[in-house]
């Protein structure tokens, strides 16, 4: 990366939070670049031609229109320069955070159940192994999810209302589906927002690299209370996302 063209911290944006947001707001620079190129460019131009065309120059209008090459090469770079933020950072971009999952067992995973207008966080407690869960046995106040208590895999499940708690450079896996309606998961911080879709299981994956608090935002209008749909991200190193784990079990707090 040219380091010298990376604006990203005069754009107003979030705090980065996770390996792959300095990529992300990369991009971003070079495409404010490329806006910023193309608008005095214009500018220019169109300066030039109310200039250059004037009434006074030109008394009689033309229907030939205008000829020359220039407006085609300008187009031509345009499209290359284009093509080059697709395929030389977008893509990549893309196909590591879709494609590159972090190996089996190594990354710290949550499943989040999206419903009108709450996240419920089901995390797998020490065995980490998520307990089964049937629609059958959901009810809103005591069950939310549905999760079969006489599995013995949710012996030691804990399922938290808007609370996500995270390890910091850890790769974190969540699983987001929905109870109902399309919501969107998004953290501004973590340069991640992801439509969850109802029926579909839909992962993602990412790796926390700032200690602190930042709020998740429905991205997606799900309803006449979307704006309630608020969490909460807690990231913390490991020893204390356990331990939070395990006093929230001993105290009840599921739920």
């Amino acid at each position: 990366m040219l380091d010298f063209l990376d604006i990203s911290k005069y754009l107003g944006l979030p705090t980065s939070a996770t390996a792959h947001a300095p990529g992300i707001d990369y991009m971003m620079s070079l495409v404010h670049w490329l806006m910023l190129v193309l608008c005095v460019g214009w500018g220019v131009y169109f300066i030039y031609v109310l200039f250059r065309f004037r009434q006074s120059k030109n008394p009689t209008a033309s229907y030939e229109g205008a000829r020359g090459k220039y407006s085609k090469m300008q187009e031509g770079a345009v499209i290359l320069i284009e093509s080059a933020l697709l395929v030389g950072f977008a893509f990549p971009l893309w196909g590591q955070l879709k494609n590159e999952f972090p190996a089996e067992n190594t990354a710290f995973e949550v499943h989040i159940i999206a419903e009108q207008f709450t996240w419920n966080i089901h995390y797998p407690g020490a065995d980490g192994i998520f307990g089964r869960r049937d629609i059958h046995l959901i009810d809103l106040s005591t069950n939310p999810i549905g999760l079969d208590e006489t599995d013995p895999a949710a012996a030691d499940d804990l399922v938290m209302i808007n609370e996500l708690h995270l390890p910091v450079d850890r790769d974190v896996v969540i699983n987001l589906s929905s109870k109902d309606v399309i919501h969107s998961f998004g953290v501004p911080q973590f340069r991640i927002k992801q439509d969850v879709i109802p029926g579909l299981v839909i992962p993602i994956w990412f790796r926390p690299t700032l200690e602190g608090e930042f709020e998740i935002a429905c991205a997606q209008l799900c309803g006449i209370s979307h704006y309630r749909m608020r969490g909460f991200v807690t990231v913390e190193p490991q020893a204390r996302v356990t331990d939070w784990i395990q006093q929230m079990i001993d105290e009840g707090a599921a739920f």
